[in-house]
């Protein structure tokens, strides 16, 4: 029995949905963690998550930043909030937890656990060297040509910004930590890295501005994390920070894969290791 992970599965490449067809448990008890960017389009990501409910006991999910654009071509032209709320719906219907379901509490080796998935998205916190506000590093991001997509797609509605969507989502998220039993550890679940250091090796240091927020720095340590599981970065490795392993769990776009030995593959999260 164990608790596996995988991210950024990026289904609209055909590649990559063959990757997803070859994913499979180890056991039935298997559980499945999904730290976000199945698709783009409601179709790919119902296509996904329900491939992956029949084969895992239980599947829990957290949103990229991918699942949350309005993209022309996809039926469902919902923008932020209520594009998450029709996600989330869509899991429910399908039996996959979300950010918005009671955490579930993992009984499998090196547990209990409570299973934490976070919708949390960015507030630019993590800025280029020499800026000290939101406007300054986003001058430095465009002056480079470094601009996620999601200032274009990934709509704030009715939020006034991403920021201010992510201070709410932070809020409502660390209370709900805050209420868990103190006895349980848990492991966190979160698209976004919860600490900046693994931003610190991206080609382009600019891009760490949608990569997380200062405001969940001490979260592993709070929350009694036993591991913190994130994907975005398309950087697939393990970290530790204060002893708590963070494992990057993304497939990444086929051009970042392929040159690499190893197929991507379902990462194991516990039991753990020292």
């Amino acid at each position: 029995m164990s608790l596996l992970a995988i991210s950024d599965l990026h289904v609209r490449h055909e590649d990559n949905r063959s990757i997803v067809e070859g994913l499979r448990p180890r056991s039935e008890d298997d559980w499945l963690l999904i730290a976000g960017d199945v698709g783009e389009l409601t179709t790919d990501i119902t296509w996904a998550l329900t491939l992956l409910r029949d084969r895992f006991r239980t599947v829990v999910w957290a949103p990229g930043n991918h699942e949350l654009w309005t993209v022309p071509e996809d039926p469902v032209q919902d923008r932020g909030v209520r594009r998450y709320e029709h996600l989330v719906a869509l899991c429910r219907g399908l039996g996959v937890l979300t950010p918005e379901d009671p955490y579930p509490v993992w009984e499998g080796p090196d547990g209990p656990v409570v299973v934490a998935p976070l919708f949390l998205l960015y507030d630019y916190t993590f800025r280029p060297a020499g800026t000290v506000t939101e406007e300054q590093a986003l001058e430095v991001a465009h002056r480079e040509g470094v601009v996620c997509t999601d200032e274009f797609l990934l709509h704030p509605d009715p939020h006034p910004g991403r920021a201010a969507w992510c201070r709410e989502r932070v809020r409502i998220t660390e209370e709900r930590l805050a209420a868990l039993d103190p006895g349980l550890p848990t492991v966190l679940v979160n698209h976004y890295p919860l600490v900046r250091d693994p931003t610190y090796v991206l080609r382009h240091p600019e891009f760490a501005l949608w990569c997380g927020t200062e405001a969940t720095a001490d979260w592993h340590r709070r929350f009694r994390a036993r591991a913190v599981v994130y994907g975005h970065l398309h950087i697939p490795r393990t970290t530790w920070h204060d002893g708590v392993p963070f494992h990057e769990v993304s497939v990444g776009y086929p051009r970042e894969w392929r040159p690499r030995p190893v197929r991507p593959d379902l990462s194991v999260v516990l039991p753990g290791r020292v």
